[in-house]
């Protein structure tokens, strides 16, 4: 099992920044590809950012310029740098991940969501 602790939530003004945190944990084999995920009230949960294990990123368009998703292998660990916030950047912020286990199965994980409210 693989734990995901998000960090790094809050509220920010408009254009302000913020940086988001996810440690992956428990026992683990290796961590392919990890990402971010937001929900906003009344909306479906969307896809921010994801990178893979070798570093390749995408992004949703609506971020692209502004996001920044990078990783660290040795830790398990994926950030978020988020900048020239919105309004509308306004949800609960999932990290997600990928495990590959030892078996050769792929399992996915979730962490519990971190807010991110951008307001003056």
């Amino acid at each position: 099992q693989v734990q995901l602790v998000e960090s790094g939530g809050g509220l920010v003004q408009p254009g302000g920044s913020l940086r988001l945190s996810c440690a992956a944990s428990g026992r683990i084999f290796i961590i392919n590809a990890m990402g971010w995920f937001r929900q906003a009230p009344g909306r479906e949960r969307e896809l921010v950012a994801a990178i893979t294990r070798g570093y390749s990123t995408n992004y949703a368009d609506s971020v692209k310029g502004r996001f920044t998703i990078s990783r660290d292998n040795a830790k398990n660990t994926v950030y978020l740098q988020m900048n020239s916030l919105k309004p509308e950047d306004t949800a609960v912020y999932y990290c997600n991940c990928n495990e590959l286990t030892a078996s050769g199965s792929s399992s996915r994980y979730w962490g519990q969501g971190t807010q991110v409210t951008v307001s003056s």
